[in-house]
């Protein structure tokens, strides 16, 4: 689940007619003041003369919009199953799994939208055996159990009576600023309404009545550092819609949306459930994430993604709320079986009853050569002490060898490098990616800026699809190794999130730099002409 982040967390809407140059500066050229990745100069400079291999990547989301003009080119098609038949063709225990599966839908075609956070369903498990106990009659394995129970039932309490709150609250400025914007445009006759156009109405107009909510409207879009009424609109409506859910459904613990699913959600080794539809209802966020791996870099539309030969497979376990383990586990295991080499995923939360089923799944990817992309987490919290799950580590405290770890940082070689929101640690996370303001699909042939490490963990994916597509032996092992070994160190003083304090960027994470594809690139064929040469 992702944390709220006023303003930030869902982005601007764009003009899908903007250019890739105006819009992703992420793939500029690194300068001495930007921290860019250097993606056009890669192509332009380094494999102009190359031919790429398609490489196949998995993108464990929440669904993707398969109709997107700027991805349905670029979605892999299972070539050993005939679409809409009915029939599981390939006998791999998944009817009509044309672009990848779904393990949050019902056989009967519904699908699950929201979902509870885990420590909602710790609570819920741990209540009907322990609710009006005494600590002081249990046996001494029951009160750890016990203690689990009350913090569970405390921060559920607590969650739910605040995002309640908030909720009541925004929703009401929700609606009247939208009422207010809907009335001045129609009263001023325009199409558009901006700070230009509000700051010439309050100047010209003689209409009291008229005057006073188009000087709060103007006044509200200074205090937030927004130029379009439309555009606040739209982000106070995600926000909205964000508290809601969180204090609705999230922290309900009477909620229960896992019957749609028609599993046993207990059952680890369950795995033939669920349906063929990726979109699902809300495809927002991986539709998100898959554009950044690999739109379409040659029709002229929209976004370019960072990878040119690369099919994207759909596979949705995230709802709106905490994924399961057990959903994790299937989908990874899917990708794998079905010959994904790289597998993004940018999703995390707090808790993990079935940590086992997981990590079983990764050294199952680890097995078959499989490397993972992890979103580091929007918590703005050090990792190598906080707990953010999949973990960086196994249970037993060693690293998981086939998982890339990213932080999210920003454009500016400044204090402001670090994305404010983004989890950090010298340890646990191995690099840090751009996650802030990263223009890429929507749904509905859209285009937005959207922000966190759900963000920067598929633009490593797209570097490390590169990578493989342009030097087809490197193994997850060299790959992992050249992306880490050619980040751009910075050295620059930097607020850590959630903080005032100020630190050295390099002490953030393993590497201490930014990863970038035009370095990555160069070093892959500094290493392929030496092995050549030998």
């Amino acid at each position: 689940m992702k944390k709220i982040i006023l303003w930030a967390s869902a982005g601007l809407c764009m003009a899908a007619t903007a250019s890739a140059q105006e819009t992703q500066w992420y793939l500029r050229d690194k300068t001495d003041s930007t921290a860019s990745i250097s993606v056009d100069r890669a192509y332009r400079e380094l494999l102009a003369n190359r031919k790429p291999t398609p490489v196949l990547v998995a993108v464990i989301d929440g669904g993707i919009d398969t109709s997107h003009v700027d991805l349905k080119s670029v979605l892999w098609t299972n070539p050993r199953e005939i679409p809409g038949n009915g029939i599981d063709d390939d006998k791999n225990g998944y009817v009509d799994d044309i672009h990848g599966w779904n393990f949050i839908g019902g056989k009967d075609g519904r699908n699950v939208s929201y979902e509870t956070v885990e420590i909602t369903r710790i609570y819920n498990k741990l209540r009907a055996q322990y609710e009006g106990k005494d600590r002081k009659t249990l046996k001494p394995a029951q009160q750890k159990e016990y203690d689990l129970y009350v913090k569970a039932k405390n921060e559920v309490t607590k969650n739910q009576a605040q995002y309640k709150s908030q909720y009541e609250g925004i929703h009401g400025f929700y609606t009247q600023y939208a009422m207010a914007v809907d009335a001045i445009k129609q009263a001023l006759n325009v199409p558009k309404l901006d700070t230009a156009t509000l700051a010439k109405a309050l100047d010209t107009l003689s209409n009291a009545e008229l005057r006073r909510p188009v000087g709060g409207i103007l006044q509200v879009l200074r205090q937030q550092g927004v130029a379009d009424a439309e555009v606040m609109k739209s982000e106070l409506g995600k926000y909205d819609e964000q508290l809601k859910t969180r204090a609705e459904y999230n922290y309900n613990p009477d909620f229960d949306s896992r019957s749609i699913v028609g599993d046993n959600p207990e059952d680890v080794n369950q795995r033939n459930y669920g349906n063929a539809d990726i979109n699902g209802p809300d495809p927002d966020h991986g539709t998100h994430v898959a554009g950044i791996i690999g739109a379409d870099r040659t029709n002229n539309l929209g976004v370019m993604g960072i990878a040119d030969a690369v099919k994207i497979m759909g596979v949705r376990a995230v709802p709106n709320g905490d994924e399961r383990d057990k959903d994790i586990a299937n989908a990874i295991r899917y990708a794998v079986d079905n010959g994904a080499q790289i597998i993004n995923m940018s999703f995390g939360k707090d808790y993990s009853p079935q940590r086992k089923a997981v990590e079983d799944a990764e050294r199952y990817a680890y097995s078959k050569g499989v490397l993972l992309i992890h979103a580091a987490g929007n918590d703005g919290k050090d990792i190598d002490t906080a707990m953010n799950y999949p973990a960086p580590r196994f249970e037993d405290g060693t690293a998981v060898p086939n998982v890339i770890t990213v932080g999210a940082s920003a454009e500016p070689v400044n204090n402001e490098l670090v994305a404010s929101f983004s989890n950090y640690g010298k340890r646990d996370v191995d690099v840090f990616a751009p996650g802030k303001e990263i223009y890429s699909t929507v749904p509905g042939s859209k285009y937005e800026n959207n922000n966190g490490t759900s963000m920067a963990s598929p633009v490593v994916a797209g570097v490390a699809a590169v990578l493989k597509s342009y030097f087809p032996k490197l193994t997850y092992a060299d790959i992992k190794r050249i992306i880490l070994a050619s980040a751009t160190p910075y050295h620059v003083k930097v607020r850590r999130p959630e903080s005032s304090t100020m630190v050295d960027f390099a002490t953030l994470s393993k590497t201490g730099g930014v990863v970038n594809l035009y370095e990555a690139v160069k070093l892959a064929l500094a290493e392929e002409k030496s092995k050549a040469g030998k």
